[in-house]
């Protein structure tokens, strides 16, 4: 049966929750998202991101704490040409976690998943486009970095991606994978078949290894630069990407 308009709609969401612990006691004031970069909340940048690719209805995935802050910052989302849609997520249980609370916004159409501290500097819209294209299953983006073991690491043979190792000892490659998912309407149902890791989260690369295993994983390689904006040192390299890109 073909999918109605609603179902057809791409979606956006992004995932701020967490503590930022790494960041206190700046967090102490409010959410990591909501903190100043490039001359705004760090939350802007993703929203921005979004809506320049044409995707104009968005949930922010929060915690209980920061959950009213979001909306005093962000409102409706007319200031943003886009709408917006709030979940709480009540425990930290990991990313895939959080992105469960999508189901009922998804409406049974495909997501597009921002991490809120990840900063790009360019745009992610012809990636948006490569998904469009794509006929099911789910894409990440791929980034060469000098310190995979912090991330997701993809281990590729040739041009398909075989594996995925959440922060590995010794990286069989140095592509982390960077914080933007790409799923179809079945990732609810991967994320109910998935268990929790070592550490206690229902991890996103366990989604992800999952289309691996059906063959349903492709991916993109991320031009320009990207950063995971969750340390001092790496939210003053989030300030300056973004004071760059607005030169």
């Amino acid at each position: 049966m073909p999918k109605t308009i609603k179902e057809a709609m791409l979606r956006g969401v992004i995932l701020a929750g967490g503590l930022g612990t790494r960041l206190y006691p700046l967090t102490k004031v409010t959410s990591k998202h909501l903190l100043p970069v490039g001359n705004e909340p760090m939350i802007f940048h993703g929203v921005r991101q979004l809506t320049e690719a044409g995707i104009t209805e968005i949930l922010i995935v929060t915690n209980p704490s920061y959950v009213g802050d979001f909306v005093n910052v962000l409102g409706s989302g007319k200031e943003f040409g886009c709408e917006f849609t709030y979940r709480v997520q009540e425990e930290a249980k990991g990313i895939a976690n959080a992105l469960a609370l999508a189901e009922g916004f998804a409406a049974g159409g495909r997501i597009v998943v921002l991490l809120g501290d990840n900063i790009f500097e360019s745009s992610i819209q012809q990636v948006v486009s490569d998904f469009e294209a794509q006929q099911a299953g789910a894409r990440v983006l791929l980034k060469k970095v000098g310190d995979p073991e912090r991330y997701g690491v993809a281990t590729l043979n040739g041009d398909q991606v075989v594996r995925i190792d959440e922060k590995p000892r010794r990286p069989e490659s140095d592509y982390a994978v960077v914080g933007v998912y790409f799923y179809d309407s079945l990732v609810f149902d991967v994320i109910r078949t998935i268990e929790p890791s070592a550490r206690g989260e229902y991890e996103i690369t366990s989604v992800n290894n999952v289309y691996i295993e059906r063959g349903q994983l492709e991916h993109s390689l991320l031009q320009g630069e990207w950063i995971d904006a969750g340390t001092f040192d790496s939210l003053t390299k989030a300030h300056q990407i973004l004071l760059n890109r607005k030169e």
